[in-house]
């Protein structure tokens, strides 16, 4: 934009320097500060661990001496019903009516009960009474009563339905012999970060005491599958509910929120090749205190419990899941069961598979299981409600890998947290207000600039300000955008890593966006230094910083006859306006640790 050329009198270099480089230092001193002040500090170590299996093959085999049926994946036909339940959140009183999906075995047609022959064979028939049962010293239940029951825990995401959810496993059961219960996901009008997870316990309860009514259902021997989130759901559960009989996870989220996704984050960070800056915003993240805004899931006082692993238990993890701490995880769930006196845990690993146990991902239909999943899970369950010894290895599979600790001294900072919030929100509205004011001023050039006189600097900027002004803030913005770019493609990697991908060989801009974006910041501090200093040096040569202040000179620098940035009061609001929210884009910078060196 044009300025005025009204000369004011020029220091020489020497002293322009003596007087920016101090107000240099200030302002990077401040932001240098602030990014230190906000750092969290975060141990990594040890890193790589490992869990060697004790056997490659994850068949899972008991001891059977009194040959007792154990039934496989495809014994029974299967029948499918719908009931449903009405589960109330305390918090609120709301209601939710929920749909439950029941698969219940079904003797095949025509061929009379699945593997009669080879039971006749080991001296027992599904078609026993209990008097038979008892006079032959078996445990044979009938084919189609007092059968075991499954709930379905659903994991992340906001909605999950019968119809959406769980249905080839849970088909795959109750062709075992199970009968499963597939729900409507309990949310009310919750959502991914305000899930209420001591109300979703009890609704998922309200379903087991529902199974456990049923006529053809044992009681005694209900469980539950769980997956990822839901684990945190199950800790709950078996706390209010110890009678639940087994419980299957899958990709289990051992520890707290604050941990687990912690953990989930700074790994992945490292796999895709995000440089150590883009680390440390996870460190903050996660370091934030949610209960000031009202959220209270980052920390949840039950999780982990003895009381979450203290029935028999079956973990599955895949090679291929970067969300879980599968060793540390491992370790916990065995020293908590230990604990609690149980020592029925059974760990399988599968290679290729991912966080939802697929080879590939679960949003395309038709994505199947990792190698023999399904029956291994569907073999445990059998063989523990029978109440058998398991000869097969307790960890079995692939070798279990984490890449870094569990970062478990994770806390919140109210402090940090308070000075974050302020500090946004109060960029968002100077940028706003910038905005606005940039807009008006467009408007009044654009008009000047069309008019008959042409006029080419409409809003009176002098000394270079105006420009000044202009390349400052096309900088910053173009700073704020690169880092916005990195930390996206940070993200988007994450989320393809998670999904299966393999990370990029060249992180490309994950990686030297940061040092770009410092040195840059580094000399925006340098160049806004400048225009202050040549703000103080046309003010000197106005008499106003003399004291008294020359005679008139603040009227005439008021009035715009003698301007030290603009002549026209919507020039110098423009100037403060846009220098403020360019401040306060630093600051943003320095929150997140670009001036940490």
């Amino acid at each position: 934009m044009g300025e005025s050329t009204q000369p004011a009198q020029s220091w020489g270099i020497g002293r322009r320097l003596m007087l920016r480089v101090p107000i240099f230092v200030i302002l990077l001193g401040i932001l240098v500060y602030v990014s230190n002040a906000t750092t969290v500090s975060w141990n990594n170590e040890p890193t790589g661990q490992t869990i060697a299996s004790l056997a490659a093959d994850t068949a899972v085999t008991f001891d059977n001496p009194r040959h007792v049926t154990l039934h496989q994946v495809g014994d029974y036909d299967v029948t499918e019903r719908t009931m449903y339940v009405t589960a109330t959140r305390p918090a609120t009183g709301e209601k939710q009516r929920i749909r439950v999906l029941i698969r219940e075995p079904k003797l095949k047609t025509g061929n009379g009960d699945a593997g009669g022959t080879d039971d006749a064979k080991n001296g027992t028939s599904l078609g026993t009474n209990a008097a038979n049962d008892e006079q032959s010293g078996a445990t044979v239940r009938s084919s189609l009563d007092n059968l075991p029951g499954v709930v379905f825990m659903h994991g992340a995401g906001h909605g999950g339905t019968p119809d959406d959810s769980f249905g080839d496993v849970a088909t795959s059961m109750a062709s075992a012999g199970f009968v499963t219960a597939v729900i409507d996901k309990p949310i009310w009008s919750t959502n991914d970060v305000t899930r209420d997870y001591p109300a979703s316990a009890a609704a998922y309860d309200q379903v087991v005491d529902l199974l456990r009514g049923l006529d053809n259902v044992d009681s005694a021997h209900v469980g539950i599958y769980a997956t990822s989130e839901s684990t945190w759901i199950s800790s709950y559960l078996l706390r209010q509910d110890p009678n639940i009989a087994f419980q299957i996870l899958l990709s289990p989220m051992v520890y707290t929120p604050r941990q687990s996704l912690g953990f989930l984050a700074a790994q992945d960070f490292a796999l895709v090749g995000a440089n150590d800056g883009y680390q440390s915003i996870v460190r903050r993240v996660f370091s934030a205190d949610a209960t000031v805004i009202g959220l209270t899931n980052f920390d949840l006082p039950d999780v982990p419990n003895t009381a979450a692993y203290s029935i028999p238990t079956f973990v599955a993890y895949g090679s291929k899941d970067v969300m879980t701490a599968q060793v540390e995880g491992t370790e916990t769930i065995f020293d908590l069961a230990r604990q609690a006196g149980n020592t029925d845990v059974t760990v399988r690993a599968y290679p290729i598979a991912n966080h939802v146990m697929r080879l590939g991902s679960d949003e395309e239909p038709g994505t199947p299981f990792a190698d023999d999943y399904v029956r291994d899970l569907t073999d445990w369950a059998v063989g523990t409600v029978a109440g058998l010894v398991q000869t097969s290895e307790r960890v079995a599979g692939d070798s279990l890998y984490q890449s870094i600790a569990v970062p478990d001294d994770l806390t919140a900072r109210r402090g940090m947290t308070v000075y974050g919030l302020i500090l946004h929100a109060s960029m968002l509205v100077m940028v706003l207000v910038d905005l606005i004011v940039t807009i008006a001023a467009a408007i009044v050039t654009l008009r000047a600039r069309l008019g008959r006189r042409r006029q080419r600097n409409a809003l009176g900027f002098a000394h270079g300000f105006g420009n000044a002004l202009l390349t400052m803030t096309l900088t910053t913005l173009a700073t704020l955008l690169l880092f916005a770019a990195g930390l996206g493609q940070v993200v988007m990697g994450v989320v393809r890593l998670a999904w299966g991908s393999a990370p990029d060989d060249d992180p490309g801009l994950t990686q030297w966006s940061w040092p770009v974006i410092q040195i840059v910041c580094t000399l925006v501090v340098w160049a806004w230094s400048g225009v202050f200093a040549r703000l103080i040096e046309v003010a000197a040569s106005r008499g106003m910083l003399q004291w008294p202040p020359r005679a008139g000179s603040i009227r005439a620098v008021v009035s715009g006859r003698e301007p030290v940035l603009a002549s026209t009061r919507l020039g110098r609001v423009l100037f403060w306006i846009t220098a403020a929210t360019m401040l306060y884009v630093l600051l943003f910078f320095a929150f997140w640790g670009l001036f940490v060196y």
